[in-house]
């Protein structure tokens, strides 16, 4: 009877063993929709780098940023990408590794089709002033905007953005480079255009972020993702992805006119000495 108990017992902790090994290996990530896909392919890159055997799981519904950070918190989900922020930085562990090399301080604008020439001669920033930004109400952006001077119209909800740009509440509507394409074409109802002669750069990363308890994660994120720039893969993946090939095709980054804004809001720890982490539009 002791004896069976005893092999019982092994038996028990052999397969709890196990599920740990297997858990430990898991990570669970919001559902990809969309352009996210390449945040998948990302993930995917540096795991293979430090971690052979990780694997990603997706949960079965994507979640809102308020809700993933939630869910972040209670350990539920594993990590969340998002535009840096001073709440998420003093909330969570940032890799502090741009996931879209800095793409998303690099704006171009929506605006309604017959108000190009409203932009054609603005060369400067004290120009760009006299016309109002569309932003979300708590986009990390949208502070670096504010803190710039420039004019900002802003609204809780994503899509109200494009409604309000064509009633004319403001006049264009920042985009990084890669998302304006996609989402004038997919809003044909709409008298909408991607503005021609514009690039507006400030210093703003994406993050991966996770618990502030998984140093173990955040180890293999941060390893993986060196490993992934020091021999190349990355901007293989990134600079060869459809999305952001096309982004860099259409926008036609050396011909427009760049105007430059400080990020005053930048965490300390932003790694604006690792040039091989940022894109350069003068290398394209």
């Amino acid at each position: 009877m002791k004896l069976n108990k005893c092999i019982g017992g092994l038996l028990m902790l052999v397969c709890l063993t196990s599920s740990l090994s297997v858990h430990s290996n898991e990570v669970v990530i919001n559902k990809v929709v969309g352009r996210n896909s390449l945040v998948e392919e990302i993930l995917t890159l540096i795991l293979s780098k430090s971690d052979p055997d990780a694997k990603l799981k997706q949960i079965s519904e994507e979640l809102p940023e308020a809700r993933t950070i939630e869910e972040l918190l209670l350990n539920k989900i594993d990590l969340l990408w998002s535009g840096a922020s001073p709440s998420l930085d003093e909330q969570f562990e940032a890799v502090r590794i741009p996931l879209f090399k800095g793409l998303l301080g690099h704006r171009i604008f929506i605006i309604k089709k017959e108000h190009q020439s409203r932009f054609d001669n603005i060369k400067t920033l004290q120009q760009l002033k006299t016309l109002d930004a569309g932003q979300g109400t708590r986009w990390g952006d949208t502070k670096v905007l504010k803190d710039a001077s420039s004019p900002v119209i802003t609204t809780l909800k994503y899509p109200n953005l494009f409604y309000m740009l064509e009633g004319e509440r403001f006049d264009y509507y920042p985009r990084a480079i890669h998302e304006p394409w996609d989402e004038v074409a997919s809003r044909p109802e709409l008298n909408l255009a991607v503005e021609k002669n514009i690039l507006l750069i400030y210093p703003f990363a994406m993050y991966l972020y996770v618990n502030k308890e998984n140093k173990a994660l955040h180890k293999k994120l941060v390893t993986g993702f060196e490993m992934a720039i020091a021999d190349g893969s990355f901007d293989k993946l990134f600079l060869n992805n459809r999305m952001i090939k096309d982004a860099l095709e259409k926008t036609n980054l050396k011909t427009r006119t760049v105007i430059r804004i400080d990020n005053p809001n930048m965490h300390p720890d932003t790694p604006i000495d690792r040039p091989e982490f940022w894109l350069d539009v003068t290398n394209l």
